[in-house]
């Protein structure tokens, strides 16, 4: 049958094939080495599946398994030195922290031998492109037009601010009140009322004028051209202000009790936050006289311009104002102008001692305005309305302030180069016409000012 078997086989392929050949000696080794592995397999296979099924036999036990992993990490997080983890720095804004002594101390020595230029003798060099103004209510105003039976209210206030009497309405407060667009003979008439007819007393006048003409023999080495800075760096401004300067535990005690006695529970009631370095940041904080010394020196006035000094009582005036005194030494106050004898009649009355302010402040070369308010407000108007237009004042930016005198990188020559951009940008925006919805108080032209370009006038006006 096996003959049989092959010899078919062959038929089809034309060749009887071999008998298969005899295992060989290592054969069986082979095998053997084989088995041992699949059996050592089998015995993992066989444990994890005995591992699983009692995992899953237990499903309570992956509740647990976070937990494990958490001591885990905390074992091993305890075994690793701290000092070799980095560390997360959180670094303040630029702007945000009052770093301003810091700053002065640094550029001190470069700054005061940078003392040749003057701004004084080149601060205002911007002309109005439409010519120069000048004051013209007295030519052109004949007179109201006949009475149509109402007056001209803008009432942003309540009904029970007004009071009617017979064909009379009192409106108080009376410049918040009425339209800021009234009718032309309306605005010449507020005016005239503002610019030429309302003075201040005699004795005021009188001292006024006695220390303008003190101020401008102090600057006799600029013929008479002398620089008025308004300063509010009083308790109450400050405190109100909530802005951080020496960050120490005095201060914020003061402050803190000023607030208190100041504006009863306003800056602790539930729910506000006061955050000081975004107030600095937004331009909020009053200028220390530090901050102004640096500024005007920066802007290109040398030490020996003269300052007045329009202010009430400077916190810590001893300490704040020392700086400033340094950087210029000419600077005077009303109080150091004036004996006690001439100040005796106005010390009790805060508001005929800024009226002295206000009648130096309107006679100065450069006017400096370092926060708002009512008395920078009309005073760059009423200059506006003495100076042909131009307000010849300087209103920095405050936010760019805080960010220079914050950088600790800063050198002189470049605060300088920004400080006397700043500068310029002030002397630009000197004229300007009032816009709707605007003061005619602080924007008198044109309702109160026409267009000149006589030679004769230019020169008065430049001669005051």
């Amino acid at each position: 049958m096996q003959n049989h078997a092959y010899s078919r086989l062959g038929s089809l392929g034309g060749a009887v094939p071999s008998p298969p050949s005899s295992p060989r000696r290592g054969s069986g080794r082979r095998l053997s080495a084989k088995g041992g592995s699949a059996r050592g397999g089998s015995v993992v296979r066989r444990a994890a599946r005995a591992v699983l099924a009692a995992l899953l036999r237990r499903q309570a036990v992956f509740l647990f398994a976070p937990l494990l992993y958490v001591a885990a990490m905390l074992l091993y997080m305890g075994s690793i030195s701290l000092d070799s983890v980095p560390r997360i720095i959180s670094r303040p804004a630029p702007g945000s922290l009052y770093r301003s002594p810091q700053l002065y101390t640094r550029l001190r020595a470069e700054m005061n031998a940078d003392n040749a230029t003057d701004a004084l003798t080149t601060v205002w060099r911007h002309a109005y492109k439409g010519g120069v103004w000048r004051p013209c209510i007295n030519n052109n105003t004949y007179g109201l037009p006949e009475s149509n039976g109402y007056i001209y209210v803008e009432a942003n206030g309540g009904l029970n601010q007004q009071r009617t009497s017979d064909r009379l309405i009192m409106i108080s407060p009376f410049a918040n009140r009425l339209s800021f667009d009234a009718p032309f003979a309306v605005q010449r008439l507020r005016c005239l009322a503002n610019f030429e007819a309302l003075k201040f007393s005699k004795a005021i006048t009188t001292l006024s004028d006695t220390l303008i003409s003190r101020m401008r023999k102090k600057s006799a080495e600029n013929n008479g051209k002398y620089v008025a800075v308004h300063l509010r760096f009083e308790e109450d401004m400050v405190a109100f202000s909530c802005c951080v300067f020496d960050s120490g535990d005095e201060e914020k005690k003061e402050l803190d009790a000023a607030r208190e006695r100041g504006w009863r529970g306003k800056f602790t009631r539930p729910g506000r936050v006061i955050r000081p370095g975004v107030i600095r940041m937004n331009g909020k904080c009053p200028l220390t006289p530090l901050e102004v010394g640096l500024m005007l020196r920066g802007m290109g006035f040398s030490n020996n311009t003269a300052i007045y000094l329009a202010s009430g009582r400077i916190y810590k005036s001893e300490k704040n104002m020392a700086p400033l005194l340094e950087m210029f030494p000419l600077l005077q106050t009303k109080d150091t102008l004036a004996s006690d004898e001439e100040l005796a009649p106005f010390k009790n009355f805060s508001s005929r001692m800024a009226a002295i302010d206000y009648s130096v402040c309107v006679h100065s070369e450069v006017f400096v305005t370092t926060q708002g308010g009512n008395f920078p407000h009309f005073l760059v108007g009423h200059r506006r309305y003495l100076y042909g237009g131009h307000s010849k004042t300087i209103k920095p930016d405050k936010r760019r302030l805080a960010i220079l005198f914050d950088n600790p990188r800063i050198g002189w020559k470049s605060l300088k180069r920004q400080l006397v951009n700043m500068r310029l940008h002030s002397d630009a925006k000197g004229i300007e016409m009032k816009r709707a919805n605007e003061s005619v108080y602080n924007f008198p032209c044109p309702d109160c000012m026409c267009r000149s370009n006589k030679p004769e006038h230019s020169k008065s006006i430049q001669a005051r």
